[in-house]
């Protein structure tokens, strides 16, 4: 199917299709930094940044390197802030601005709301990988026991030995540690994930197992936000399309900002 483009005023809180409200909905956000290394020049990043997600959809960001992708996952986990607009959090456990609260109301949505599986793995040294990945649910309050079988299912199924359980993951290579990253992301079933790139140190075999636990996440109902350079695995799980290049601004003014979407 042909990508079709909405336009910025089409974008509203309740969807048609009967989805109900969005998960995400960012609306009016502008990002600048400030080089104050360079005599506090102001690079504009990004603006009238505005679309939404939806319960069990992944929308996937998408433009050149240095758009702006990884800066808006950034801000939506409250990494950045922004200058203007709003980052509006609708889940079971109500409604939040993550653009305008304090750091504490931040860390308890990334405990509760919002995943993110970035395009690093970073966590405490020497810990063992299974304690790692098992650690979003005993944050949560879950048994011991029931968190470490479902960590332990997730390391299986994407190809981590069971002898490699006991040792950090510093000791991994770089494939390894991405998918002790993509397990712990995904172990908890949060409203929102966001996933920088998740696949990029993968093989044929471990990037079609995301694959399939992507569309798993979706069939859950969670709502999800990604980068994916490789064609294969965007095509496979975009719901929509969102032109990141859209919302920056170019040189000596500031253009449209359409929205494409595609089926999967």
């Amino acid at each position: 199917m042909l990508p079709t483009t909405e336009s910025r005023s089409s974008a509203t809180s309740s969807d048609p299709s009967g989805r109900g409200v969005a998960v995400l909905d960012v609306s009016g956000v502008d990002k600048r930094f400030v080089m104050h290394l360079q005599g506090g020049v102001e690079l504009p990043v990004l603006t009238g940044l505005e679309f939404q997600v939806f319960a069990g959809e992944c929308v996937v960001l998408d433009g050149a390197s240095g758009a702006g992708k990884s800066s808006i996952l950034k801000m939506v986990y409250g990494n950045y802030g922004v200058d203007r607009g709003r980052i509006v959090l609708h889940t079971g456990r109500g409604t939040v601005d993550l653009a305008g609260v304090d750091p504490r109301e931040i860390l308890t949505a990334r405990r509760d709301q919002v995943g993110y599986v970035s395009q690093f793995l970073r966590c405490v040294p020497r810990v063992p990988t299974l304690q790692v990945v098992a650690e979003p649910l005993l944050e949560r309050g879950v048994d011991a026991t029931v968190a470490e079988e479902r960590a332990a299912a997730l390391l299986t199924r994407l190809s981590i030995p069971e002898r490699l359980w006991g040792l950090p993951p510093a000791t991994f290579s770089g494939g390894e540690q991405q998918r002790v990253n993509i397990a712990r992301g995904f172990l908890p079933d949060l409203p929102l994930l966001l996933l920088d790139e998740p696949t990029a140190s993968l093989d044929a075999h471990n990037r079609d197992v995301v694959i399939d636990l992507l569309r798993e996440k979706c069939s859950r109902g969670t709502a999800m936000l990604g980068i994916f350079h490789d064609a294969h695995v965007r095509e496979a799980v975009a719901d929509r399309l969102i032109d990141v290049a859209s919302f920056t601004p170019p040189a000596g003014g500031v253009g449209s900002s359409p929205i494409a979407g595609t089926a999967r």
